[in-house]
């Protein structure tokens, strides 16, 4: 993106210290770069109370190499902060002043409650329709918080990370799952929980949930807004703990390195839904990081929809002509408006996503755009978006390309969707169809040609040197529109 400099996070957590260089300070965050080294910091705070030696020397090696790379990239700014381990640990203070040395930063030791706050944040800029609890699990901790829309309540933090759950109870699971229970049992957070979402942040219950999303052979490999029904976590966590888990079916799906913490993050998991009742669990990509980067936004850029942004980005950097997908929402939006078709507010945003990313595929063999678009989309880096969202939007784009009928595509792509939105997929994909014949592609002739429907008529209208645009192929994209939402259809020429 133009005029932009990068900006990097060392994140110096309790299991693993990470690197994540964004392109540029935007609503719409796009890593540019991202590695983790598993140092194991906390292992041994919880019995010790101090940073095990090898872990340390471990760790600043990783954040020297973070550095270099940051001065390869030329990042314009580098934020560092550290979590539990480090705020816990009596020789924390002299692990920092070390650490500062080589980033070359200042470095937060996030308390608690900021860390609460800051994991909040992370989802609440890429997720819509917050309510439920957010909890982020570490490797020294587990932080909860409470948030409805973009009200944050009061956060708490628990010494229950995988790491120190496993020096507490000598690795013990039986151990562990009493001080679990012990602790998240009579929760008062978890009582205003039930019949809401748990959002789930941390690299161990997104390894629980690959985990699921393999054994289920689920098609869409997208991890942010995976969900999975209360029920079905408790006796997934539930097994996790009771079997070792290189016994499990796809296992290395999950790093060898991830795998002994696997049982820890499942006891909390579990315990949460025996304590909170929810009626679902959703998985955040998002967590700190993201939300220390929200939170230096302007108000103004916190408004904006991180997934429109992000589809604008796309249709900046790959179609033909960034200013035709902006027309595209506008002639969309006349036409949806016209045919009384309903469409919420949800469904709308989603089309003007889907308008935007119209024309990504244009450079590939015309063969393969449909295909190319929607494995593209469907796997993107969008925030601001469930899975159905995604299928509406890949499916919308590949009917754009590869025509209505569905013969050439995978049917496991359309399980995630409902058969409202397949429908509101295939009136988009429709539209868009005639769209691109009629303009090439090309800004400033969607506005000369508006198409609605009239008195019951779908009519696409062209007046002057348009007129000679008129023709089998277009008539033949109109005619499939009309057929598709119901309506006679008409080329009026003035």
């Amino acid at each position: 993106m133009p005029a932009s400099k990068p900006v990097a996070v060392f994140d110096i957590g309790s299991n693993s210290v990470r690197l994540v260089v964004y392109e540029r300070l935007s609503r719409n965050l796009t890593p540019l770069f991202n590695e983790k080294a598993l140092c194991g910091l906390g292992r041994e705070v919880a019995t010790k109370g101090r940073l095990a030696p090898d872990a340390v020397e471990k760790a600043l090696s990783a954040l020297a190499r973070f550095r270099a790379l940051c001065d390869v990239i030329k990042v314009g700014e580098a934020i560092a902060i550290a979590t539990a381990a480090v705020r816990d640990a009596s020789d924390g203070g002299a692990f920092i002043e070390r650490a500062k040395k080589i980033c070359r930063c200042e470095i937060e030791v996030l308390s608690g409650d900021r860390e609460a706050k800051l994991a909040a944040l992370g989802v609440i800029s890429g997720s819509i329709d917050i309510d439920g609890v957010i909890g982020d699990l570490g490797g020294g901790s587990l932080e909860l918080i409470d948030v409805k829309g973009k009200e944050i309540g009061q956060g708490i933090t628990m010494p229950l990370g995988s790491l120190s759950l496993a020096d507490a109870s000598a690795r013990s699971i039986k151990a562990a799952e009493k001080i679990v229970r012990e602790k998240l049992e009579d929760e008062p957070l978890l009582r205003n929980l039930k019949g809401r979402t748990f959002f789930a942040v941390g690299g161990t219950w997104r390894a629980i949930a690959r985990l699921h999303m393999m054994q289920k052979g689920y098609p869409l490999h997208v991890m942010h807004g995976y969900s999975i029904p209360a029920k079905e976590a408790m006796e997934f966590s539930s097994l996790l703990h009771r079997v070792d888990p290189e016994t499990l079916s796809r296992i290395e799906v999950v790093s060898e390195a991830r795998r002994p913490l696997l049982a820890y993050g499942s006891l909390v998991l579990e315990q949460i839904v025996k304590a909170g009742k929810p009626s679902d669990i959703i998985v955040s990509a998002l967590g700190v990081r993201e939300g220390l980067l929200y939170d230096r936004l302007s108000e103004e850029d916190r408004a904006l929809d991180p997934l429109v942004e992000a589809s604008r980005e796309y249709n900046y950097l790959r179609s033909r002509s960034p200013e035709h997908g902006e027309e595209l929402i506008g002639w969309t939006d006349k036409f949806m408006e016209s045919t009384g078709i309903d469409e919420t507010p949800e469904e709308m945003r989603l089309r003007h996503a889907g308008c935007l990313l119209a024309d990504i595929g244009w450079r590939a063999h015309p063969d393969y755009r449909g295909e190319q678009s929607l494995n593209i989309i469907s796997n993107a880096a969008f925030s601001g978006i469930d899975h159905p969202g995604r299928a509406y939007l890949a499916l919308a784009v590949f009917y754009r390309y590869a025509g209505l009928n569905d013969d050439e595509l995978s049917p496991r792509i359309r399980e995630i969707a409902s058969t409202r939105l397949l429908d509101r997929a295939r009136i988009l994909g429709a539209v868009m169809r005639v769209a691109y014949v009629a303009s090439a592609s090309m800004p400033g002739v969607l506005p000369r040609c508006p198409m609605v429907v009239d008195r019951g008529v779908l009519k696409l209208t062209l007046s002057g040197e348009l007129a000679a645009l008129a023709g089998g192929r277009l008539n033949n994209r109109v005619r499939q529109l009309g057929k598709q939402i119901g309506r006679e259809y008409k080329i009026e020429i003035v």
